[in-house]
């Protein structure tokens, strides 16, 4: 699905979100892999689950198609900074759901990216019958980015116990968080 344009200005940084396009499959590929290496509140280390440039132009194209995807891009400048991606179900028991995720560069934290990346995917979700938006595996740690979906409607679900071990060797329970419209 695609959507139009936005342009935000928040605390000196200017920046679009727009619908990702084939043309920006190689950048996003590379954005990603720098993401997972920044924190590690993604799902992977740097490297894990890697998708090439060709692997992105499979799913654009196939986002941009279904109508119960969407997958939109922050960039400034010309440059990618930030991606997020909704998913719905083809499964008629799940057609009022979609998952979600996004990935910001560390650099480009502080200035309402994520947030109006998840405020236009609200938006969408919203008026194109998606009733709930299913974040998972939010790490318990990410106290900023909890608070961030909270302050958008989400609400925690559920807890799944030693979900996750990170650098330090040690488990870290992640919570199941979505928002109904």
């Amino acid at each position: 699905m695609v959507i139009n344009p936005q342009d935000f200005y928040v605390k000196g940084v200017n920046y679009t979100i727009r619908a990702a396009t084939n043309g920006d499959a190689e950048e996003i590929s590379e954005l990603r892999l720098q993401i997972d290496g920044e924190t590690e509140n993604m799902d992977r280390e740097k490297g894990e689950g890697f998708i090439d440039h060709a692997g992105f132009e499979r799913i654009i194209e196939a986002d941009t198609k279904h109508p119960k995807n969407l997958f939109l891009v922050a960039e400034t400048n010309g440059k990618i900074i930030g991606y997020s991606r909704c998913v719905g179900n083809d499964l008629k028991r799940f057609l009022h759901k979609a998952e979600f995720g996004l990935g910001v560069l560390k650099d480009f934290w502080g200035f309402g990216i994520g947030k109006n990346l998840m405020k236009e995917t609200i938006s969408w979700a919203d008026n194109n019958g998606i009733e709930k938006i299913v974040l998972y595996g939010v790490l318990e740690t990410n106290k900023r980015g909890i608070e961030l979906y909270k302050s958008l409607g989400f609400e925690i679900e559920g807890l799944m116990k030693k979900d996750r071990i990170l650098s330090d060797g040690k488990y870290y329970n992640t919570y199941i968080m979505a928002r109904f419209n």
